[in-house]
């Protein structure tokens, strides 16, 4: 094997992670006649087979696994490499990876844009996956940092709380209980909930609500994104426990109401994570410093300005007897240091 190439490694890792050719040739940027050559050569090298196709599903040997398992730790002490010599030539610029949570994509491009205004040589990689995916990824060290509302406890991290989460409970603009100043979650009991899937962050924290209050709904619709379960909302499929920060546009254009529900919104917290062991670069350094230090300020005059689309003119803020105010709590200092029981995300 003393003659097997990175460039193989990388292609059949690719192969490995995807459990396809022409996925793994997309993401190289390569033909699948490429990659199938350079997977190939490899398992001439090894002198086994490292991968096996039944019907049409493509699956790793043992030799494929163990191969796969190498590639990795390879790519990974590499990368490691990389970046501590980065860090020792002081480097301002170059490639920061990013990976949110599906629910942060409504605010994290904009904290991207405005750290990049102050960063011009930065190269931006930001990715948009559930909380599995980015688990994963940071276990890997595919990313730099991660934004999330829940930090992973499989491995050791370093997790900062940058800004609040509110979760509240939505509907239709025309539903019943639309006009209500009041509501006890008894209320929407004959109501059905459009709930997201087992292991996310919005439904662990809606089934922790939920326990709290002694709820259990009548009937629930699981659906696996949360623009999926607004347009549901709004079809009047049903109500919803999803994060607020997906909420500016239909609200703003009175599609979608907020439910005055008791013990809502909800607070959670976004997090800022880098695995522990990871010597950040300076510019992923400056980033982490900079969600830090004003993340929460830049969400809140983001929402109020989305308040303000909303409201009437010379009308002020207000907010339900007995309510949080989701947005005036953004400006709380962040936590220095991840809480002992970390908050469920909106993802």
């Amino acid at each position: 094997m003393k003659n097997i190439t990175l460039r193989q490694l990388r292609v059949f890792e690719s192969v490995a992670r995807h459990l396809s050719f022409s996925r793994a040739a997309e993401q190289l940027h390569l033909t699948q006649p490429a990659v199938s050559m350079q997977v190939k050569q490899l398992e001439d090298m090894v002198g086994l087979p490292l991968t096996e196709q039944i019907g049409k599903k493509i699956y790793l040997t043992n030799a494929g696994e163990e191969v796969a398992r190498h590639a990795r730790l390879i790519a990974l002490q590499l990368r490691e490499a990389e970046e501590s010599l980065a860090a020792m030539k002081g480097v301002r610029g170059g490639q920061l990876r990013i990976g949110v949570v599906s629910t942060a994509k409504y605010f994290a491009p904009r904290l991207l844009t405005d750290f990049r205004a102050s960063h011009p040589g930065v190269e931006l990689r930001l990715g948009v996956h559930n909380r599995e995916t980015l688990v994963r990824q940071l276990a890997d060290n595919e990313i730099d940092l991660a934004i999330m509302g829940r930090p992973p406890q499989e491995f050791e991290t370093v997790a900062v709380a940058f800004a609040p989460h509110p979760l509240v409970i939505i509907a239709a603009a025309d539903h019943p209980l639309a006009g209500r100043k009041r509501l006890e979650p008894a209320d929407l009991v004959n109501d059905t909930f459009l709930i997201r899937e087992q292991g996310s962050g919005t439904r662990t924290a809606m089934e922790g609500f939920f326990a709290d209050v002694g709820f259990v709904p009548s009937a629930v619709f699981e659906m696996s994104s949360n623009e999926t379960i607004k347009q549901a909302t709004m079809a009047g499929m049903g109500v919803s426990f999803i994060s607020e920060h997906t909420l500016g546009l239909e609200l703003a254009v009175g599609r979608l109401v907020k439910l005055p529900v008791r013990g809502t919104p909800v607070m959670r917290q976004w997090f800022v994570v880098h695995r522990a062991e990871k010597q950040l670069l300076p510019i992923a350094t400056a980033c982490r410093d900079f969600l830090i230090a004003g993340g929460a300020a830049a969400i809140a005059s983001a929402a109020e300005g989305a308040a303000r689309a909303r409201r009437p003119a010379g009308q002020s803020p207000s907010w339900t007897a007995g309510q949080s105010p989701s947005w005036t709590e953004a400006a709380r200092p962040a936590a220095a240091a991840r809480p002992g029981r970390p908050e469920p995300e909106g993802g």
